[in-house]
């Protein structure tokens, strides 16, 4: 640790927290920006000024794409520990960024869509996963401050989602998607110019080198793997191409299988390795129901993104008291109660102590409000029809039900994979956690293919029906999943 990087302190705490809450409130910013209008910028027609992608295939790549962006964190992480470092690793990240915003400024149509999906996607693996490594490494292990770092840490992430829509959402949908996208993509130079300043100043020099370097005859072993991976892929798709099945669609369900298909591979491997006792053998089996239940609340949760903009856009009345606003703000909606609840549950959790519920419990009561969030949308479709513009505060209420549920799962996910997490591979489940997004946004972009006006009322009802089930399944299961957790809380 870098003992100047210590020393320095602002209100009380290392100076770098507060460059690593600038570039991650700007990386957000950008992020979030970008999807609020992406959707609508892939299904507008051209005349419009979007790419006059069918509704049904828009929703399909912007699942896909959320799926890619939580799968590549395990590359990012493999570049910084093995490679380059977290600081460098982070800037790279930034780079690619900025430069996936710059390309879709430029209005060069569909080349430039996939284009910008891919840099982003590298970008975000590189910088995600390990921005939140070096806010925890800006503290010693006991010190006190750790906590209360990472929360100012994950308001900062807040600030730039709740901002983003706002500015880049109306200059996207009021001006020119083109514009929206360039102010995203100035916000993430906005946050590279102040982590490059403020690294050389507050960083430690360790964060600079790889904390397990990479020995360079595992490296051709790495290299020969990616390049048969590489081989693999092209044959599959010169095969798919042969039988006319490589299409949009076809493409988007061969990365749904990878995506599924991943965490199966992670659970056998766990499973199956001599470096795990018996007792954490069990712990691995607790933590299986937990990962599916995580999969299908971001699911639900994911789809704010995809399906409940659309039915912002296309059924919702668009002003208030008066004031007209575009369809993209009501992205603002996930950070804004993120950051009214999250107080609220801290006094919740300290106030109950030790008669908390299991973190089974917390999933099953998470899993209800993510249901009843989807629920609640047929009640406007029963009262009005899906022809009718109805009131913002059907959307509003079911992001605020949503958000309680992923109050009693996100947080409560991370600390239960922590504690269950093998020795052996610790990393590696940590990872799981996060891929678990990746699968359920993979999932979104097959299930999504079933939305449409005409149908939506079956379609928030059974997806919320059916979340709940497993929720009510998880709650019967939680004594034997506490069981297994062998006196893990």
């Amino acid at each position: 640790m870098n003992k100047d990087a210590i020393e320095t302190v602002l209100l009380g705490h290392p100076r770098g927290l507060a460059t690593l809450f600038f570039t991650e409130m700007w990386e957000r910013f950008s992020y979030y920006g970008m999807r609020a209008i992406l959707l609508y910028y892939m299904y507008y027609s051209i005349n419009s000024g979007g790419l006059g992608y069918s509704k049904t295939l828009a929703l399909s790549i912007m699942s896909i794409y959320g799926s890619l962006v939580y799968l590549s964190s395990v590359f990012g992480g493999f570049v910084s520990d093995r490679v380059l470092g977290s600081q460098r690793t982070v800037f790279y990240g930034g780079i690619f960024i900025m430069f996936g915003h710059i390309v879709l400024a430029i209005p060069f149509g569909h080349v430039a869509l996939f284009v910008s999906i891919g840099l982003i996607t590298i970008g975000t693996g590189l910088l995600k996963p390990n921005v939140s490594q070096m806010v925890g490494g800006l503290y010693n292990e006991k010190d006190l401050r750790r906590d209360t770092g990472f929360s100012i840490f994950v308001f900062g992430i807040n600030v730039g989602a709740f901002a983003a829509p706002f500015i880049v959402g109306y200059l996207g949908q009021k001006v020119n998607f083109h514009v929206g996208f360039s102010v995203a993509a100035i916000g993430m130079l906005f946050g590279l110019i102040q982590y490059y300043q403020g690294g050389k100043k507050y960083f430690s020099k360790d964060s600079l080198y790889p904390t397990d370097p990479i020995d360079p005859r595992d490296l051709k072993v790495i290299f020969k793997k990616l390049i048969l991976f590489f081989i693999i892929i092209i044959l599959i798709f010169t095969i798919m191409n042969l039988f006319n099945f490589l299409t949009m669609i076809n493409v988007i369900l061969f990365i749904t299988i990878l995506a599924v298909l991943v965490p199966i591979y992670y659970f056998v491997v766990m499973l199956n390795s001599r470096k795990i006792t018996q007792v954490e053998r069990l712990r691995i089996w607790a933590y299986v129901p937990l990962f599916i239940a995580s999969v299908l609340f971001w699911s639900i949760e994911e789809q704010g993104a995809v399906v409940l903009a659309v039915f912002a856009n296309e059924q919702t009345r668009l002003s208030l008291f008066g004031y007209e606003f575009p369809s993209s703000w009501f992205q603002s909606m996930n950070p804004l109660f993120i950051m009214i609840y999250v107080p609220i549950f801290a006094m919740i959790w300290t106030k109950m102590g030790t008669k908390q519920p299991t973190s089974s419990i917390k999933f099953s009561y998470g899993l209800f409000f993510a249901g009843m969030s989807f629920l609640w949308m047929i009640i406007p479709i029963l009262l009005f029809g899906n022809e009718v513009r109805v009131s913002p505060f059907w959307l509003i209420v079911s992001w605020a039900l949503v958000i309680i549920g992923e109050m009693l799962i996100s947080p409560i996910g991370l600390s239960a994979t922590t504690k269950l997490a093998p020795k052996a591979f610790q990393s590696q489940m940590m990872s799981m956690w996060f891929i678990s997004d990746a699968v359920a946004q993979a999932f979104n972009s097959q299930l999504v293919r079933f939305y449409s006006n005409q149908n939506e009322l079956l379609y928030f009802g059974v997806v919320g029906i059916s979340v709940i089930a497993f929720g009510l399944i998880l709650l019967l299961f939680s004594p034997r999943i506490k069981v297994l957790m062998e006196g893990i809380e």
